[in-house]
This record gives C-alpha cells, structure tokens and sequence, in this order.
C-alpha cells in the first residue's frame, strides 16, 4: 500500500502529466505534406586538380552554391562579407572528397555544417531557409509548333522518353542545384487532354481534383510557349498562401528556362518561409518527435536522457499528440553529432522509415549515377578517390512525415529537419561476451 510521500508524488506526477496534456494538446485538422530536404549543405564542383590552390577554389564555389541554396535568393552573393566567407570556406567544412573521372577530370564533393552555414549568412544578415520546404507539383504544358503536351515523370523520379523527358530532366536538375523539392504528374494523365486544356487556361478545378492523389503543399499550373528562339513559362500558385496571380520568366533554352522558373519559386518560398538574420541565434534549435510516450514518466525519462547529453543546452515539450510528444532541443555544434550522441542510446530508436510512408519524390536527372560514398561528418579527408566521377551525383532526399496544417507550417519556418524516433524505455543492453 502506498505511503503518504509516494502517494503525493504519484499525484504530482499525474497533475504534471496532465497539465502537458492541457498545455500541448491540439485539435487534428486536414492532413498534410512536410517535406525535409536533406543534402542540401552538400554539393560537387569541377577543380582543376588536388592542389592546394584548386581545392581552396573549389571550397568557395561550392560555398557559394550552398549560400544560394541556403538563403534562398543569388542576392546573397553579392552582400557585404560574403566573399570574405567564401575565402574561408575550408572553416565551414565538416568533409570533402577529390573525385578522378576516365578522362583525367577532378570533382571536389563537400559537406558543409548546417549550423556553421546559417551563422555565416546571419553574420552578413542574409536569410536563412531551412530545410523543411513546401512540395511543389508541377503541371507543366509545353506548346511547341502548334502541339501541346503534358510534362510528366514515371512515380519513381525518372524522366519519360521524347521531348517531353528533355523538360523532365531540365527542371529535375534545376531544382535540384536551388534544393526545392519538386514533382511531376505520373505519366498517366500524360493523355488527358480536358486536363491539358485547364492547365494551359490556368483553370484549377480539374487540376485539383487530379491532384488529390500525388502528395504535395502547393499546386503549380505552367504553360510554356515558344516564339522563335524565346522560351516563356507562365505559372500560377494555389496553395502556402502564395500570391495566385500570373507571373512569368523567359529564356532562350529549355534548360534555361527551366532554371529560370524554378530559380523563381525558390525565391517566392524563401521570402516567405526563410529566417531573418535576426532570428537565427547563436545556440540552434531542433525538434525531437517521440513516438510512444505513454505517461508522464516516460516523458521524465525521455527529457532526462537528452538533457544529460553532451551537446545538449535545454530540451523541453513543445506539443502532445496521443502517443506522441515534440521535444525542442537547444543544442551546440552541428546537428550530426547531436544525432550521434542520440544513437548511443538504445532507448532512441529511429523511425525514419515510417516517416516514409508517403511516395518520395526524387529530383534526380534520368543520367545521375549513385552518389559516391563520403567520410563521416566531422572528418576531413584529403584523400584523392580513384572511382569514377559522376556528372552531377543526386544530392536530395526526402523524409515526408503526415502532419496538420499548424505542424506543416512550424515545420517550413524550422531551419533544422524533424528527427523522429520511437521512445523504448527500457534500454537494449549488448553482452559482450554474447550471452
């Protein structure tokens, strides 16, 4: 029979419990997509060798590349201190590789720390855009010589054959250097010619109902023309509260303008959903789901454990949903090795793989070869790969995770990605002798 003090404290622990509950609990509203780029402080540029000079050159190209995509804007570039921080790029560096191709090319792959680069931009107050990021599905209708057709992908990211998988590939690639997640129509609807014609009359009814099967955020309608050597696309936006007014962008190539459309909406959402400078702060903040805590217990435990990590600052409950709790962790150095203090516990089991439940979009090109293998973050390799060099590696992935509406838009203003993992209380303990 419990005594009086563990009567009071099971009481106390029931209030506490329930005041979380009161304090975090939300409604469920309509389902939908957060979509979190991963790679995107990742990038691969040509050098002319392995010297000291050459990779010096390629760290700030890459760095620049990594700043664009970052901030959201080629503005950037062009901001007070930003060459300063390109010249000392190597700072930023958690690792790096020298590719070799067949005929005697070199790439330099590199992987820059996530809260290294938007410290860097706030210092020179450049925007910093996260890396939960709308989806974008995009109905494009190219009309060339009198003939209209849908632009579509497979349902695995590739490009279909003919003219319109030279569109594919040309926006898969563009979207892929500004890290904006990108999806086409499957091939499908490829001949639905009613649907064609709302697309190109910028009429969204048919589309949207078309829609309802393809995960996204944000419905993009395009119509490209050409008029002689002139390419021009024409979009609207239905969806993030994004203007819905016609707007346009011209260039004298597909590849162009397909650069030029997504360099565009890549601008849109960063004005939108990007951090000001301000706002970035010197100690990074990152959202922990755990999934199975069942009681206020558990909840103690949970905070208790990351609390007493190294690089944690603070972990405290920031949203309950049933079985599922939202801690905020403020934590120092990179988002990498907070992870990996995180995998040491066996009571952190990665859940990774249900939070892919959804079909992943891919922005790879049909041409884009495996991504070869890196050091770890935190190391810096000199080593020089032998192994070919791929023309342009697939840098993205993504991890959709169903959330509501309030969850989808704290996730898009979040400048880290949302780790999941499912909380077991009880630790799995290894015997080394193997009993």
């Amino acid at each position: 029979m419990p005594v009086p003090d563990q009567n009071r404290a099971l009481k106390s622990l029931s209030a506490l419990w329930l005041a979380i509950i009161c304090a975090l609990m939300v409604a469920v509203s309509t389902p939908a997509t957060a979509v979190t780029v991963s790679g995107l402080y990742t990038v691969e540029v040509p050098v002319t060798g392995s010297g000291p000079d050459a990779l010096a050159q390629g760290y700030a190209d890459g760095l620049a590349r990594v700043f664009v995509r970052i901030s959201g804007t080629r503005e950037v570039l062009a901001l007070d201190g930003a060459k300063a921080l390109m010249a000392d790029a190597e700072s930023l560096l958690l690792s790096y590789q020298v590719l070799r191709g067949e005929n005697g090319d070199s790439r330099l792959s590199m992987a820059f720390g996530a809260v290294g680069v938007n410290r860097a931009l706030a210092s020179i107050g450049a925007p910093v855009w996260g890396a939960n990021r709308p989806l974008t599905l995009a109905w494009v209708a190219v009309e060339d010589r009198g003939v209209r057709k849908l632009v579509t992908g497979t349902g695995e990211g590739l490009a279909d054959t003919g003219d319109s998988g030279i569109w594919t590939s040309a926006f898969a690639r563009a979207a892929q250097e500004r890290g904006l997640p990108v999806t086409l129509p499957p091939a499908g609807f490829s001949d639905n010619r009613e649907l064609l014609s709302d697309i190109w009359g910028q009429f969204t009814g048919r589309v949207r109902t078309a829609s309802e099967g393809v995960e996204h955020d944000v419905l993009a309608l395009v119509r490209v023309s050409r008029s002689g050597s002139q390419w021009r696309a024409g979009w609207v936006f239905e969806g993030a509260k994004l203007n819905s007014s016609e707007e346009a962008v011209s260039a004298d190539t597909r590849e162009a303008l397909a650069e030029a459309l997504v360099n565009r909406w890549a601008e849109l959402y960063a004005s939108r959903y990007a951090v000001a400078a301000g706002e970035v702060g010197d100690l990074p903040q990152v959202d922990i789901v755990l999934r199975g805590v069942t009681s206020v217990t558990d909840y103690g435990r949970a905070t208790q454990v990351l609390e007493g990590l190294t690089p944690v600052v603070s972990a405290g409950a920031s949203r309950l949903k049933g079985e599922q709790l939202t801690l905020r962790v403020a934590f120092s150095g990179e988002l990498d090795q907070l992870r990996e203090y995180i995998a040491l516990d066996s009571r952190f089991v990665p859940v990774d793989g249900e939070a892919q439940d959804m079909p992943q979009p891919r922005l790879t090109s049909p041409e884009a070869p495996a991504k070869p293998a890196q050091t770890q973050p935190g190391q810096i390799s000199p080593e020089v790969a032998p192994e070919t060099a791929p023309a342009e590696p697939s840098m993205f992935t993504y991890q959709p995770s169903p959330a509501d509406e309030e969850e989808a838009e704290q996730a898009f203003e979040s400048l880290y990605q949302v780790l999941y993992y499912r909380w077991q209380p009880v630790p799995v303990i290894v015997n080394d002798g193997g009993q």
